[in-house]
């Protein structure tokens, strides 16, 4: 039986039990300190649940955890076909929004990732003690089978239980058996940081079902390495390659959040070279840091917790800064074990020399940012560990080498490290040409096919997203109608001419909390005529943490991230925009950078490379499903004629991307 639920029996046992017991279970099994108004309150939970189950035959949880949301549903009444989660506000009288939203995402989280909830009806309740009215009845469900929640006071819940039992269909649920069913998470990168800083295991927050690469599977690999080096004294580089959406950032969290917790010996950083993906993980962690810690009792400052957060996610270019200042005297690193994620987006010579000449004053200075990077962790003298995370095709802006340049630079400059490969890193996506050749005189190379991630679990609704969106982009338009089919079985791809209609459609299938933004091309010069702007500086802390009662968020559907705001993070839902930078002419694709006075043709295979590389990332962004707008562009704006666009849109329709249907955008999917 699933340990997760703090407290689990027949209802007929249950209302047998004297209520203290069962109180008393539920005190044992918590694993904090339990105060005496948590104790009041399970008591008047237990009061209210004994007087409406009366009768009502099947199975009561309590406390049932939920690690994706770092939280625990009160109650799930499982009777019959039905599935009747229930979230207690005790001494409340109104129905809070947020309150509302949270029993809700407790009912979709059970719906999408654990296995006992798949195909049953659900029926989420929130309960307010002291409400003074409830709702009359149950709200038809969405395709899925997700009712949105009922609102109930202490009366009105049996009749709520009663009635969602008469309504639900399907067979007959088996309470044992759902207690002890599959939980399979595929938390954001935001919840993900959030649970494993709160010291969850990577275990508890991804999934591990056959269908996935079990993030746990590459993480002990990871870890494998770490502890061979410590022990034996070598010093290793390791490339993980994955996917987007793969949770290749999943794995270093997990790395630098268990050796957070070891001893000074093995202390692990994780870097990053994606300012707005460190900027949001602080933010995020410092928030919920703070949160746990105000509901524990403890008064803490924001800023003592922000202190604190800093040290465990840092920006790389601060990393290497340190090296800089401690050239001369040969410094060692604090840190033993290093995790570079996106290493793929790492400076090439060109470019560091250039900066290294103009901002650091170092005329001569003649290392890429890779070669730097191994030299400065190559100080310790006996073991370190560096770990690469590496994403195919997202180098997305100029000077970002690929792969490739740290593997010349561990052939040519440090051939006593070992390096540990993914056998997916000659694939032509990760630039890295032929691995195994560019390695060659390294001491030791060893290809372990667990370091690739090849699942993407980003969406989770349909794993093959990204390499649909691949499909596309290559214009492999017979593998892109094939892929399609099986992706929107479960995750909705529109697209529109009609911008307010994309607007409409992300709103309506978003449900409880569940995130969606306006994304856009860098490029996308000459959406303003839609008052889109790309030069407007979007905060992304505001953008994907602030709710949705403020104009900054992500919500509002007004700022539109670009590739820079977004790479590395995600939203449940998309309403992407797509300008006439990257267009198609009907037989491949065109790459235009705008001035004052109009288009002109990206001629560096690079630079073409960094705008196909850019739609890449804005079009694996969503979890769930996502609009694409296409404008009809203005006959008599020379910088947006309907031809620039309607060739795009052709193809897009032509290899079976839905028209959205104006009369359906309000109904969900």
């Amino acid at each position: 039986m699933r340990s997760s639920a703090w407290y689990a029996a027949p209802i007929g046992e249950f209302l047998g039990t004297p209520e203290q017991r069962v109180r008393g279970g539920l005190v044992d099994a918590s694993q904090f300190d339990v105060t005496q108004t948590q104790r009041d309150a399970w008591m008047r939970e237990i009061g209210i649940l004994r007087a409406a189950l009366a009768g009502v035959e099947g199975w009561l949880v309590l406390e049932f955890d939920i690690p994706r949301l770092g939280s625990r549903v009160d109650a799930v009444v499982i009777s019959g076909s039905a599935l009747i989660p229930i979230e207690f506000k005790v001494g409340e009288r109104t129905y809070a929004r947020s309150d509302f939203n949270q029993a809700w995402d407790y009912a979709l989280d059970l719906k999408n990732f654990h296995a006992g909830s798949h195909d049953a009806p659900l029926f989420p309740i929130l309960l307010a003690t002291e409400a003074a009215d409830s709702d009359v009845k149950w709200e038809p469900p969405h395709p899925d089978g997700v009712r949105s929640p009922r609102r109930c006071n202490p009366d009105g819940l049996a009749r709520a239980i009663s009635e969602a039992r008469g309504e639900a269909t399907g067979p007959t649920l088996d309470g044992a058996t759902w207690i002890a069913a599959a939980y399979h998470p595929t938390p954001t990168i935001i919840e993900a940081a959030q649970a494993l800083y709160a010291r969850h295991t990577v275990e508890a927050i991804s999934r591990s079902d056959a269908g996935a690469k079990n993030l746990s599977v590459t993480s002990r690999t990871v870890e494998s390495v770490i502890e061979a080096a410590a022990r034996d004294g070598f010093k290793a580089i390791v490339f993980v390659t994955g996917v987007p959406g793969a949770g290749k950032t999943l794995v270093g969290l997990n790395v630098a959040t268990h050796r957070r917790r070891s001893d000074d010996a093995t202390h692990a950083v994780f870097l990053s070279g994606n300012g707005p993906l460190v900027a949001v993980l602080r933010e995020a962690l410092t928030r919920d840091e703070l949160a746990r810690r105000k509901a524990s009792g403890k008064r803490t400052r924001k800023g003592v917790v922000a202190q604190e957060v800093k040290p465990f996610i840092q920006n790389v270019h601060h990393f290497r800064d340190d090296g800089i200042r401690t050239l001369e005297s040969r410094e060692v690193p604090h840190d033993r074990v290093v995790i570079f994620d996106e290493a793929q987006r790492a400076w090439d010579l060109p470019k560091t020399a250039d900066f290294m000449k103009r901002r650091k004053k170092l005329p001569g200075f003649n290392r890429s940012e890779p070669q730097f990077l191994i030299e400065y962790m190559d100080r310790h003298p006996d073991w370190a560990v560096i770990i690469c995370l590496v994403g195919g095709g997202q180098e997305i802006n100029t000077g970002e080498a690929g792969i490739s340049t740290w593997l010349d630079a561990v052939r040519e400059h440090f051939p006593a490290w070992r390096a540990y490969i993914s056998p997916e890193l000659s694939d032509g996506e990760y630039a890295a040409g032929h691995a195994l050749e560019k390695l060659r005189g390294v001491a030791r190379v060893e290809r372990n096919p667990e370091l690739h991630l090849s699942v993407s679990m980003r969406a989770f609704r349909s794993e093959k997203v990204s390499a649909f969106v691949k499909a596309l982009l290559d214009i492999d338009t017979d593998r892109a109608r094939e892929l399609l089919r099986q992706v929107t079985e479960r995750y909705p791809i529109v697209v529109t001419r009609d911008l307010d209609a994309a607007k409409d459609w992300t709103r309506s299938h978003a449900r409880a909390s569940e995130r969606y933004g306006l994304v856009a091309s860098s490029q996308a010069q000459r959406l303003k005529p839609y008052a889109i702007d790309v030069r407007v500086d979007v905060d992304p802390v505001h953008w994907f943490l602030n709710d949705a009662d403020d104009t900054r968020s992500s919500f509002y559907l007004e700022d539109a991230a670009t590739e820079y705001q977004i790479q590395g993070l995600e939203l449940d839902w998309i309403c992407m925009t797509w300008d006439a930078d990257l267009r198609f002419n009907g037989r491949e694709w065109l790459h235009r950078s705008f001035n004052a006075k109009g288009w002109q043709k990206i001629h560096a295979a690079e630079r073409q490379r960094y705008l196909v590389n850019a739609y890449r990332v804005l079009l694996t962004r969503a979890r769930q499903g996502m609009a694409i707008f296409v404008p009809t562009g203005d006959p008599a704006d020379p910088t947006r004629p309907p031809a620039y666009y309607d060739s795009t849109y052709a193809y897009l329709r032509d290899i079976g991307i839905s028209e959205i249907d104006p009369t359906a955008a309000a109904a969900g999917f």
